[in-house]
């Protein structure tokens, strides 16, 4: 049998190949058993965001146990504004016209979150919103009162604008100018306006994000799109009818 010889080229190229081999196994297995833990941290944080928005999250609060009490998730069709058993992820592409978020694509349905009292009554509906700003998608969400049309809050969670500038849309100051204003005008139409510099007082203006216009005009294509018939309003609108 012929010896083998580790400095050989052949030997190289073979021990490199069995390194990779031992690596790669290694990293397959650190991956496969580190996924529980990712994806329980992953609802954490999405339970944790929904109960800050929501104003149920303090320094002490038990995340899991409060977001049990107190929300309850459902599905909601948005062609139809009903809510459905179950979550329908199919894309379905978004005509360029009707694209002011600039997703391109969007699930039949989407998960909101019924926020509950002691009693069990809901007191708030939080919806997820999305879109593209300046560098990136950001994902939000957002607030809103049983009467379907006024906003409690919102927060911005994950996005990749520029620090100081577009970055700001997760600053809790500019986030609270939302607090009290109305989503819809008197026909139902979306009505949120961010405004370039300081907006007048009035039930749907928002002063602007200095120095990040771009990133203010993707928070104002956001709240158009999905506040318009594509997205919450025939959901909203059930919801302020009594319907839902």
């Amino acid at each position: 049998m012929a010896k083998f010889n580790k400095d050989s080229v052949g030997g190289t190229i073979l021990v490199v190949l069995l390194l990779s081999l031992v690596c790669s196994i290694i990293v397959a297995g650190s991956a496969v058993m580190l996924k529980p833990a990712q994806e329980e941290q992953k609802l954490l944080d999405k339970q944790k965001n929904i109960l800050n928005v929501a104003g149920l999250l303090q320094e002490k609060t038990n995340v899991k146990e409060t977001y049990a009490k107190f929300i309850e998730s459902r599905f909601v069709d948005l062609a139809s504004g009903d809510y459905v058993p179950q979550a329908d992820d199919a894309q379905q592409a978004i005509p360029a016209d009707q694209d002011k978020a600039r997703i391109r694509t969007r699930g039949k349905t989407a998960e909101v979150y019924l926020v509950k009292d002691e009693q069990g009554q809901t007191q708030q509906v939080i919806l997820p919103i999305y879109g593209t700003g300046l560098w990136s998608v950001m994902y939000g969400l957002v607030s809103v009162q049983p009467d379907g049309n006024t906003i409690n809050g919102i927060t911005y969670y994950q996005h990749g604008e520029t620090p100081g500038l577009g970055g700001e849309i997760e600053n809790p100051n500019w986030a609270g100018l939302f607090k009290g204003k109305k989503l819809f005008n008197e026909q139902h139409q979306p009505a949120i306006h961010i405004v370039k510099g300081q907006a007048p007082k009035d039930a749907h203006s928002i002063d602007g994000l200095s120095g990040a216009t771009l990133t203010a005009k993707g928070v104002q294509g956001t709240f158009d799109y999905w506040f318009s018939e594509n997205g919450f309003s025939k959901y909203l609108e059930k919801l302020q009818a009594g319907a839902n």
